[in-house]
C-alpha cells in the first residue's frame, strides 16, 4: 500500500520495560534525546540559594519504567504534521505520570492505536483518553481508537496445570464512555493522509517465531478457557521516512515475521528501523540468534528492541549486527 514519504519521524517512549536516563547518545543513524539531559538545561524548577546555579533537577520529574510499552509517534511533510499514540501501557497512573514529567503535547494526538489486546498495552487506554480529550479542550469530539474487532473476554497464561488470568482489556464501551471513538479493523489499512499504515494480521513465515506460549483465551459464552497461542489480533504500526520504520508491541507473531511483512507490505521501500516488543525475552539462545541473523539479512541501519524483546536479545542484535543498536528506554525521544 502507498505510504507518504515523510520528512521526519518522532517517537516520544512514554512507557518502556526498562529506564536508563544517563547512558549517552545512540549511533548517529538517529537523533536521540533522554528527559534527564532536557531536565539539565530546561527544568522548570528555578533557584537563587546556590550561587551560580539556576536551575534544580528534582527526582519527582524523572520517568518511571512499567512492564508494558506506549509510544507517541509524529510524523511530518513539508507543514503537515500528523500525531498517532501506539499503545498506552499497562496502568493509567504510570501513564499520566510520565506524560505529565515529558510534558507530551496530548492535543496533538488524532488518533490512538492498540497494537493487540494484551492489559500491558491497553491498561492506560481509558485515562489516556480522558488526558486526551481534556488537552484538546472539545468534549463533544471523540478520539478515534483503531482496534482489532476480536476482543477476548478474558486471556491468560497456561503454567503447568495452571491458567492464570489477566485483567481485562477495557470495553468497547469503557473506551466510548472515556472519549474514543472505537474504530474496528482487521485488514491492512492507511490513516492520517497515508502517513502511517496498520497492518492486518501478520502472516506467519519462519518456522521458530511460534506465538506465546502457553497462551489462553477465555469465553465468556462457553464459560471455558481456550488455547490462543497465536495472538491473531497483533498489528504494527509503520511509516516512511528514509524507508520502514516499523513499530511492534509485543512481536507476538515474531519479530522477522513483522518485519518481513512490513517489507512485503510497503510500497517497495526498504526496512529502516524496528522499534517496541520484540518478544525474545524467554526465547532460547538459538531461537534468539536466529531472529537477529533473519532480521540482519533484511538490512535495517537500527534495531531499537524495547519491551518483551530481554537483555540477551540486545545483547546478540550488538554482537551481530554492531552499531545497530539504539535503546527504546522510557523518556528517551527518537528523531528519524
Amino acid at each position: 500500500m502507498p505510504l507518504t514519504e515523510l520528512d521526519t519521524l518522532t517517537a516520544l517512549i512514554i512507557i518502556d520495560n526498562e529506564l536508563d536516563p544517563l547512558s549517552p547518545p545512540s549511533p548517529d543513524t538517529v537523533q536521540i534525546s533522554g528527559l534527564m539531559g532536557t531536565l539539565a538545561t530546561q527544568s522548570p524548577h528555578h533557584i537563587d540559594d546556590r550561587g551560580k546555579a539556576t536551575r534544580e533537577i528534582r527526582m519527582e520529574d524523572i520517568c518511571c519504567s512499567a512492564h508494558g510499552l506506549s509510544i507517541l509517534v509524529t510524523g511530518t511533510k513539508g507543514e503537515k504534521s500528523h500525531s498517532v499514540l501506539f499503545d498506552a501501557g499497562p496502568e493509567p497512573e504510570i501513564w499520566e505520570r510520565n506524560v505529565n514529567r515529558l510534558r507530551a503535547d496530548l492535543g496533538s494526538i488524532e488518533v490512538v492505536q492498540l497494537s493487540h489486546w494484551h492489559r500491558d498495552h491497553s491498561g492506560g487506554l481509558t485515562r489516556a483518553l480522558e488526558l486526551i480529550t481534556a488537552a484538546k479542550g472539545d468534549s463533544q469530539s471523540k478520539v478515534p481508537v483503531d482496534l482489532h474487532p476480536s476482543r477476548p473476554d478474558y486471556r491468560g497464561m497456561a503454567i503447568g496445570p495452571h491458567i492464570i488470568s489477566l485483567q481485562a482489556d477495557p470495553s468497547f464501551a469503557e473506551i466510548e464512555a472515556a472519549g474514543g471513538a472505537v474504530d474496528t479493523h482487521d485488514e491492512t489499512h492507511t490513516i492520517l493522509d497515508d502517513f502511517f499504515l496498520v497492518s492486518g494480521e501478520i502472516p506467519r513465515q519462519t518456522t521458530y517465531e511460534n506465538g506465546l506460549k502457553g497462551g489462553m483465551r477465555f469465553d465468556a459464552d462457553e464459560g471455558d478457557w481456550f488455547t490462543d497461542e497465536v495472538i491473531a489480533d497483533e498489528r504494527f504500526l509503520m511509516c516512511n521516512v528514509k524507508g520502514l520504520v516499523v513499530f511492534t508491541g509485543c512481536s507476538h507473531a515474531g519479530v522477522v515475521n513483522c518485519s518481513r511483512h512490513a517489507v512485503e507490505t510497503g510500497d517497495d521501500a526498504p526496512l529502516y528501523a524496528v522499534v517496541g516488543g520484540f518478544h525474545l525475552a524467554n526465547s532460547s539462545a538459538v531461537d534468539t540468534e536466529r531472529a537477529v541473523r533473519d532480521l540482519q539479512r533484511l538490512d535495517p541501519a537500527v534495531l531499537l528492541p524495547g519491551h518483551c524483546s530481554g537483555w540477551r536479545a540486545k545483547f546478540a542484535i550488538e554482537r551481530i549486527m554492531p552499531g545497530s543498536l539504539v535503546p527504546c528506554t522510557v523518556g528517551t525521544r527518537i528523531v528519524f
